[in-house]
């Protein structure tokens, strides 16, 4: 189950793994993102060796300024802290494929 970041020390311990970190930044509001969610969980089922988070930029807009976000969705991956690939917007195939790529 893809699990929420609450907070600022949430996300910054969420992504300081060595494994990969997927993160979708992502709004109430916004229709895309409602489509990406279910799968996002099944990827998060498919890709075991990755964790799977979501952030609402609303709820904690600071870590979206941080990371540069701009629209939603964003699904930022990272390993070790460090941002290794981004995608905007829902695009289920380039998804899945910075997921493989970066596992």
């Amino acid at each position: 189950m893809v699990k929420v970041l609450n907070n600022a020390p949430e996300f910054e311990t969420a992504i300081k793994t060595d494994s990969l970190v997927v993160v979708d930044f992502f709004a109430t509001w916004c229709g895309p993102c409602k489509m990406i969610a279910p799968l996002l969980e099944k990827f998060d089922e498919k890709f075991a060796a990755a964790a799977f988070y979501k952030l609402d930029i609303d709820e904690v807009p600071s870590i979206a300024q941080s990371q540069d976000i701009t629209a939603m969705p964003t699904i930022v991956l990272y390993k070790g802290g460090k941002e290794v690939k981004r995608v905007v917007g829902a695009n289920p195939a380039a998804i899945q494929q910075a997921i493989s790529s970066n596992l």
